[in-house]
């Protein structure tokens, strides 16, 4: 049972598919990381022709640990022209915290220094999310 939970939380790369609002990228990432009881952080990398999913890291029970570097790894070896990050709230509080805040302005600011654009963070929990986008909070 294990292993058949573990390929079913593998996310495949999609080809000609569009992550273009916030509520889409809740619909797909709700029912992956949701249910987590630590906080998961991943990167959603787009670009012309096809989007991939890859998880950057795994935090504790109320805190992210992603650094740029990571962050954005996947999405230079991919040829991205932008990116969305999206992280679990176990709380169920979709309310970014300081470290969310911080984060999100760090990593806009490394995309703008690589040439990659942070389009959205997205808070997901099992029934609602938090776009920085929506909210005015991307830098």
């Amino acid at each position: 049972f294990e292993l058949g939970r573990r390929v079913s939380l593998q996310i495949p790369t999609y080809k000609n598919a569009e992550l273009n609002e916030p509520k889409k990228v809740f619909e797909f990432m709700k029912s992956k990381i949701s249910d987590y009881r630590r906080e998961h952080f991943y990167m959603i990398a787009l670009n012309t022709h096809n989007w991939s999913v890859c998880e950057v890291s795994i935090g504790t029970l109320d805190s992210s640990l992603a650094h740029p570097r990571e962050a954005f790894s996947e999405a230079i070896k991919s040829n991205a022209a932008s990116v969305i990050f999206v992280h679990n709230h176990p709380s169920g509080n979709i309310e970014p915290s300081g470290a969310d805040r911080e984060i999100t302005k760090r990593l806009g600011e490394a995309g703008k220094i690589i040439g990659i654009q942070v389009l959205d963070h997205i808070i997901v929990t099992k029934e609602k999310f938090f776009s920085f986008k929506d909210n005015s909070l991307l830098s």
